[in-house]
């Protein structure tokens, strides 16, 4: 018997704001643009601590993604270093935002094109109308591989800091590099 999520937002197919880049698009966008990825499928990962195992042989620095708000309303995404403390209490400062919360599923989808568990940098090419700054820890920016969900939590895609960057500057894209383990 097949489980039927009651919730019409959920159903893609027939979500009018569904967004234009999906896993293929995406990994389809990438190989038009000459950015060499290299794609590994997995077991669907929901936080950082599940995929510890999984990710354990990938080479490269591993991420976990930040979508929030601040009390003016503006929308922030901060991909950092799997193990690094992001006090939100202190960062905001460092980003140049008010105070920070969690940003809604519904808001989620409508920027980035992912659902919860799937954040991730790469959401940026859904969005379309720069809605979210990006904010970027210090050791992503430094390192020489790193790993991202391609929009889906059931892969991860390790791309070179090169290749990352050229991503960047494809969307246009400019992250605000913050030194998180400064701030502990």
């Amino acid at each position: 018997m097949t489980a039927i999520d009651p919730d019409p937002a959920h159903d893609d197919a027939h979500n009018p704001a569904r967004p234009a880049y999906d896993r293929a698009r995406l990994l389809a966008w990438m190989a038009e643009h000459g950015i060499a990825q290299t794609t590994f499928d997995h077991p669907a990962v929901f936080r950082v601590e599940e995929g510890l195992d999984l990710k354990a042989d990938l080479p490269g620095l591993h991420t976990k993604n930040l979508f929030l708000k601040d009390k003016k309303g503006r929308l922030w995404l901060i991909s950092a270093a799997q193990d690094t403390l992001i006090d939100l209490k202190r960062a905001h400062r460092a980003m140049g935002s008010d105070r920070l919360s969690f940003g809604n599923e519904t808001l989620l989808w409508e920027t980035l094109g992912v659902r919860p568990g799937s954040v991730t940098a790469l959401g940026l090419i859904n969005d379309t109308d720069r809605r979210v700054t990006f904010v970027l820890d210090r050791r992503l920016w430094d390192a020489d591989t790193v790993n991202f969900h391609p929009l889906a939590n059931t892969a991860t895609t390790a791309l070179s800091q090169n290749d990352f960057r050229r991503v960047l500057e494809l969307l246009d894209r400019e992250p605000i590099v913050v030194d998180f383990s400064a701030l502990a």
